[in-house]
C-alpha cells in the first residue's frame, strides 16, 4: 500500500483493507471475514479499480452475470462471493456444482492475475464438501500456494459463514503476450 492511503483494520481477522470508490462489479464487502481458516490466511486488500484482477473481473460477463462480487484481492490471493439463486439448484435442492465450481474458478482467476501478466487456468479440480441451498450467501477465497516460472498452484476454499462448501485446487499458466 502507498503511502497516504487510507487503511483500516478488520475487526475480525486483524486484515488490512484499503478504503477505496469501487467499480462496477466490484465490492469492498466483507471480503476479509471469516477469511482465516487453516492454510488460507493472507492479507487481502479492497480491489484496486486500477490493478490487474479487478480489470480482469470488471470485464468477465460471466461472473458478474451470476451477481458475483470481487470483494478482496491481493498478491496472489482474492475473495470472491456470490448468493445462490433459484436459478442454480439442481434436481436435489442443493446447489448445482457447476456454480459452485464457477466462484471458485472465478476467485483463482483473480489471484492468479493479481500479478499483471496475463495467466490463465491450466487445469482444476474440486471437493464438494457440504451442500449449499437456495439463499446461502457463499464466499472462495483464493490463497497462491507456490509460483514457478510461469506456472502456479493457488488453492479455493468455498464457505458459507464458516462452514466448508468445497475445497477447490487450480494450475495456473502466465500466458506470452501476443503480438498483433
Amino acid at each position: 500500500m502507498g503511502r497516504g492511503e487510507n487503511v483500516t483494520t478488520g475487526p475480525r481477522t486483524g486484515l488490512q483493507e484499503r478504503a477505496e470508490p469501487g467499480i462496477p462489479g466490484v465490492s469492498p464487502g466483507p471480503g476479509t471475514a471469516g477469511a482465516s481458516g487453516a492454510g488460507h490466511s493472507a492479507d487481502r486488500v479492497t480491489p484496486d479499480p486500477a490493478g490487474p484482477a479487478a480489470r480482469m473481473f470488471a470485464a468477465d460477463a460471466a461472473s458478474r452475470g451470476l451477481g458475483m462480487t470481487l470483494q478482496a484481492v491481493g498478491e496472489g490471493t482474492a475473495s470472491v462471493g456470490m448468493t445462490v439463486t433459484g436459478a442454480m439448484v439442481n434436481g436435489h435442492g442443493n446447489a448445482h456444482g457447476g456454480f459452485l465450481f464457477t466462484l471458485a474458478d472465478t476467485a483463482f482467476a483473480c489471484a492468479c492475475n493479481s500479478y499483471g501478466p496475463q495467466a490463465v487456468g491450466a487445469a482444476a479440480d474440486i471437493v464438494f464438501v457440504a451442500p449449499a441451498r437456495e439463499g446461502d450467501v457463499l464466499t472462495a477465497h483464493a490463497v497462491e500456494r507456490t509460483r514457478f516460472g510461469r506456472s502456479g498452484v493457488y488453492d479455493v476454499r468455498v464457505t458459507r459463514d464458516d462452514q466448508v462448501v468445497a475445497e477447490f485446487r487450480g494450475h495456473s499458466r502466465v500466458i506470452r503476450a501476443v503480438e498483433g
